[in-house]
C-alpha cells in the first residue's frame, strides 16, 4: 500500500431526459430523525454530486438561455451535476430597485435597471430578456444530454407588487391593516410583497404554488429547486410540494436556501451551510482560530443529522454582490478555502465566474457581466469535483464518511481525514502565514506525483518521521491507493 500525495500550494500565485415518474433509483438513502414512513429518500445519482450556480443575467454579453447553453460542455467538463438557475420570471416593475446605490434607491424610470430576480412577476411565464420557453426547453434537453441536472431557483416567501397573483388573488397575501400589501417584515426587501403563509393552508395557497411547482417539473423537465429563504415558508407547505413533485418526478432533487434541520425529514435533500461559510470567513482573515471548525462539524452533525447534504461555498451571489469577492472577504486564503469546501463535508458548489478567479463583484439589479479572464482556476475545481466523484470517503450526506481531525500545533492550520470502504482522504490546510508541520503514520513514505503541472504543484518534505510542512495560505491532499 502506498500514499499517493498531491500537493496544491495556492498561495499568492495565478493560480436524458426525466426519469420515469414514481421510479426511484434503487440504493437511495433515508434521511431524517423522524418514525415517519414518508420520509425523504434521496436520489442515488446525487450521492456524489456536484452543483454549479448559472446567473443567466450575468454568466454571458448577451445573458440568454442560449448562450448560456453554448457553456454546458464547458460546465460539464468542471465535473458538474447540477445545475442551479437562479430565477427564471418575469421581473416586477413596481417599487423596482436599481441605480447607482443598489441598496437604497428605486430604479429611475427609463433607467434601464433590471430590478432582482427575486421579485417574481409570474410563476408560470419566463423573463422575456432571457430567451422563449423553446430556448428554456433547449437548455435543459442540452443539460441531461450532458448528464447534468437543472433545478431552478424559487421564491415561495412573496412575490413582485405587481404580480399576477396581486391582481388575482389578493387572498394570498398578508396585508397591513390598512388591507394593503406589505414587504417582508424585518428587512430592507421593499421591491416584493409578504405571501400569507400562517393562513396559506384556508385560504389556497399551498394548492396554487404547489402546482406552480409542479408545473415546471412536468411540462419542462425542471430536475428540482433551490427555494429561496425555506425557512420563511411553513415546512409543512415544503413536506406537500415534495411529494406532489415526486408524483411527477421520483427522483426530484430540493435545496434550502435555510438551516432548518426538520426541512431534511420530508422535504430537501440539501440545505446551505451558511453558518460553516461565516466561520471559514472569519478563519481566512485571521480573525478566528482553526478551532471554529473543529467544533463546528459535530456541531452540524448533530443537528442536521448524517444523513443531510449540505451545500459548501466560497462565494455564490449573494456573498459576490454585498459581501466581497472571494480576494474581499478571503485573501490569500480564497484556493485553501475552496479545497476545504470541496472536502470537509457536504457538496461543493461553484458560482458564475468563480472557476476564473473572477474579481469583480457583480451588480445585483443591473446587466454586469462576468470578466472571465483566462479560466486560470479550472484546474483546481476540475479537481476537486473529479475527487469527489471518485472518493467515496467524500459523498455526500451518509453516502460518505464523517472527518476525523487530527492534533496539530498551530491555531492556523488543521488536517483530518475522511475513510470509507477502501477509499481514504487526507486533508492539511494552513491559513496562516507560517510554515506548519503536519505528521500522520502512514504504511510507506514513497510519494509520487499525480496532478497536472500547470498547478504549479510544489511538494514538501515527508521524512521518516512522517513529517511534511505545509507552506503558508496553502493546502495538502493524500489518498490512499491500494
Amino acid at each position: 500500500m502506498r500514499i499517493i500525495a498531491a500537493f496544491l500550494l495556492v498561495a499568492c500565485i495565478s493560480s436524458c431526459g426525466v426519469p420515469a415518474a414514481n421510479q426511484p433509483t434503487a440504493i437511495a438513502k433515508q434521511v431524517g430523525g423522524g418514525n415517519s414512513e414518508d420520509r425523504l429518500v434521496h436520489p442515488d445519482w446525487s450521492k456524489n454530486a456536484t452543483i454549479y450556480e448559472l446567473n443567466v443575467r450575468q454568466h454571458t454579453a448577451a445573458g440568454t438561455f442560449n448562450a448560456a447553453r453554448a457553456d454546458l460542455p464547458r460546465i460539464k467538463e468542471l465535473g458538474i451535476d447540477i445545475i442551479w438557475l437562479m430565477p427564471i420570471h418575469p421581473i416586477g416593475v413596481v417599487n423596482r430597485k436599481g441605480g447607482e446605490n443598489q441598496n437604497n434607491f428605486l430604479a429611475e424610470p427609463g433607467s434601464g435597471s433590471l430590478g432582482s430576480p427575486y421579485s417574481a412577476q409570474d410563476y408560470y411565464e419566463i423573463n422575456p430578456d432571457f430567451g422563449t420557453e423553446e430556448d428554456l426547453l433547449s437548455f435543459t434537453e442540452t443539460a441531461h444530454e450532458l448528464g447534468m441536472k437543472v433545478i431552478l431557483d424559487w421564491v415561495a416567501n412573496h412575490t413582485a407588487f405587481d404580480s399576477d397573483w396581486t391582481k388575482n388573488h389578493i387572498e394570498y397575501f398578508l396585508l397591513d391593516e390598512a388591507g394593503n400589501l406589505q414587504p417582508p417584515s424585518g428587512t430592507d426587501w421593499w421591491d416584493v410583497t409578504q405571501l400569507d403563509w400562517d393562513n396559506g393552508v384556508n385560504k389556497g395557497l399551498y394548492d396554487a404554488m404547489a402546482d406552480a411547482l409542479e408545473f415546471w417539473v412536468r411540462d419542462f423537465g425542471i430536475d428540482g429547486y433551490r427555494c429561496d429563504v425555506a425557512g420563511k415558508v411553513p415546512t409543512s407547505f415544503w413536506n406537500k410540494a415534495r411529494r406532489q413533485l415526486e408524483s411527477v418526478n421520483a427522483d426530484v432533487f430540493m435545496l434550502a436556501e435555510a438551516e432548518v434541520s426538520d426541512h431534511h425529514i420530508r422535504a430537501f435533500d440539501m440545505s446551505y451551510a451558511w453558518e460553516m461559510h461565516h466561520i471559514m470567513n472569519e478563519v481566512a482573515q485571521g480573525n478566528w482560530s482553526v478551532d471554529s471548525i473543529r467544533r463546528a462539524v459535530p456541531e452540524q452533525l448533530n443537528r442536521f443529522g448524517e444523513d443531510a447534504y449540505r451545500m459548501m461555498f466560497v462565494t455564490n451571489h449573494d456573498e459576490n454582490s454585498w459581501n466581497g469577492t472571494i480576494t474581499e472577504r478571503m485573501g490569500q486564503n480564497g484556493d485553501p478555502m475552496a479545497i476545504l469546501a470541496g472536502t470537509l463535508m457536504g457538496m461543493p458548489l461553484i458560482y458564475s465566474g468563480q472557476e476564473s478567479g473572477s474579481t469583480k463583484r457583480l451588480r445585483f439589479f443591473e446587466k454586469d457581466t462576468v470578466e472571465w479572464g483566462t479560466y486560470h482556476k479550472t484546474e483546481l475545481y476540475r479537481t476537486i469535483n473529479r475527487l469527489h466523484h471518485e472518493e467515496e470517503a467524500l459523498w455526500n450526506g451518509s453516502f460518505g464518511a464523517q472527518p476525523v481531525f487530527f492534533n496539530l500545533d498551530s491555531d492556523q492550520a488543521l488536517a483530518f481525514s475522511r475513510s470509507k470502504g477502501k477509499s481514504e482522504v487526507v486533508v492539511a490546510v494552513n491559513f496562516g502565514d507560517m510554515d506548519a508541520a503536519f505528521s500522520m503514520d502512514v504504511e510507506s513514505t514513497s510519494l509520487e506525483m499525480d496532478t497536472p503541472p500547470q498547478w504549479n504543484t510544489v511538494w514538501g518534505d515527508v521524512e521518516a518521521s512522517n513529517l511534511t510542512v505545509i507552506p503558508p495560505h496553502s493546502a495538502s491532499v493524500w489518498i490512499k491507493s491500494n
